[in-house]
């Protein structure tokens, strides 16, 4: 064991990154070496700055990294921490480093959003990933050759990525159980106090049930089918038929533990997809609208309007500021 070389994580520091996926990572690395008596783990932080610079997480906090964009070891693993505005963080110069830095082999993951760089950079071709749930819309659109999942995190190769949240907790367990054993990875959830482990096989979201408070199979199981049918709408009269039910006694199910109808909570769910390929892409409104199921561009802004008191062209104007263009990724990083 003199000769043993700790596993080396670099941290990679995405501006406006959550706080969450990044602190629970980490913790487990530094929980591992306590648990084992053994230096088993060394991380350091970097991040698109000088040495020394900071970055800002998604609460505000500022944290100084250790090194700025370093050439890397081929056993390094590298995990990129993203959160917010993820598509504003895909510079030239992340880009690059990150399709250099992959040539040498190294494993490379993305906790919470960060898979999304990930993809631009081309490190997810022909893989299998993940991202957190409110981007998956905005992804699939981008990425239309990667295979996204619902899962809490990926690991397909040499790629991995997660969910945000708590789901780097379930990475890096099992990143430490197949590093060491198991009984490792189940001592350091305990000292977290994390009772269910979730693998690769589990869901990100909630159940249905779970998720609007109420346990009836019949509609847990139409609302399943809206989420499923957000580009071509089903009709209120199919969606009851295919649960055995006419339109008035879904209306009535609809009313009684929903306060709305059928017709208006699939109307929200689409209108909460558009505003999410709005703020997350830089898709034209007339294909955000066809993408959400409307095929008139006066109906959605209307409808748009009426649910968010804006109109999906100033919901775009106030917020593609904020998005990379073109030409931002042609010019050189200073």
């Amino acid at each position: 064991m003199d000769n043993f070389i700790p596993k080396r994580f670099v941290f990679v520091l995405l501006d406006n990154f959550t706080l969450l996926s990044f602190a629970s990572a980490l913790d487990c690395l530094r929980i591992a070496n306590r648990m084992s008596g053994k230096r088993l783990y060394e991380w350091t932080i970097t991040g698109d700055v000088e040495d020394g610079g900071t970055v800002s997480c998604s609460a505000g906090s500022k944290f100084q990294v250790d090194h700025g964009l370093i050439s890397l070891r081929r056993e390094d693993t590298v995990l990129l921490c993203g959160g917010t505005d993820i598509q504003r963080t895909a510079t030239k110069s992340i880009l690059n480093w990150l399709r250099r830095e992959s040539r040498r082999g190294l494993k490379i993951g993305g906790l919470c959003t960060a898979s999304y760089v990930m993809a631009k950079a081309g490190l997810l071709t022909d893989k299998r990933a993940t991202i957190h749930w409110e981007n998956q819309d905005s992804f699939s659109e981008e990425f239309i050759d990667i295979e996204l999942t619902k899962s809490v995190f990926v690991v397909d190769g040499n790629r991995m990525s997660t969910a945000g949240g708590t789901s780097s907790i379930d990475l890096m367990l099992k990143i430490i159980s197949d590093d060491q054993d198991e009984e490792l990875g189940n001592a350091v959830a305990d000292q977290m106090i994390y009772s269910s482990i979730r693998t690769d096989q589990d869901s990100q979201r909630l159940s249905v049930p779970t998720r609007i408070g109420v346990r009836h199979p019949k509609l847990s199981m139409v609302i399943q089918m809206m989420e499923q049918n957000i580009e071509e709408p089903i009709s209120p009269s199919l969606l009851a038929r295919d649960v055995g039910m006419s339109t008035r006694q879904l209306e009535r199910l609809f009313r009684r533990y929903l306060d709305r109808s059928p017709k208006r909570y699939y109307m929200e769910l689409r209108l909460q997809k558009a505003r999410n390929l709005l703020l997350q892409t830089d898709m034209t409104v007339i294909n955000v609208a066809l993408a959400c199921g409307f095929t008139s561009p006066s109906h959605f802004s209307k409808c748009y309007r009426s649910h968010y008191n804006t109109t999906p062209y100033r919901e775009r104007g106030s917020h593609s500021s904020r998005l990379p263009s073109k030409s931002d990724e042609r010019r050189p990083h200073s």
